[in-house]
């Protein structure tokens, strides 16, 4: 499991270099401000909880079901928090003002998959033996 949560970190983490560039000079003055800020926020979320992936891979020798949760919680969070918000900053451009609708509802849910992320994290140290 180790191998493939550095794997998808290490994903993730080209992901949000290649589109946290695109945000700084692909994007500007294409996008309003405010989109432009939470295309920001998409990519620090995405960075945080890419970092947190690399941290989890460290523990994951302990064979421990609460690092498997947090792999697939900030997983699912990356997808859905900061892929919708992306997605949401960028509608106008790509033409999906009709998703709206179902794009604002899904970035809670990624939301949501962080805290349970941190939840698997916090319950994995408890439970490990130093």
């Amino acid at each position: 499991m180790n191998k493939q949560i550095i794997l998808t970190a290490s994903f993730f983490g080209l992901l949000g270099v290649v589109l946290g560039a695109f945000g700084a000079h692909g994007l500007e003055g294409k996008i309003s401000d405010y989109h432009l800020g939470t295309w920001k926020t998409a990519n620090q979320y995405h960075f945080y909880h890419t970092f947190a992936l690399l941290f989890i891979s460290t523990f994951s020798r302990a064979k421990s079901q609460s690092i498997r949760v947090s792999f697939i919680a900030f997983t699912l969070g990356i997808l859905l928090f900061s892929g919708s918000l992306y997605l949401l900053s960028v509608r106008d451009l790509i033409g999906l003002d009709s998703f709206t609708a179902i794009l604002g509802p899904i970035t809670p849910l990624g939301g949501l998959s962080f805290m349970v992320g941190w939840i698997g994290l916090f319950v994995a140290a408890v439970k490990h033996r130093a």
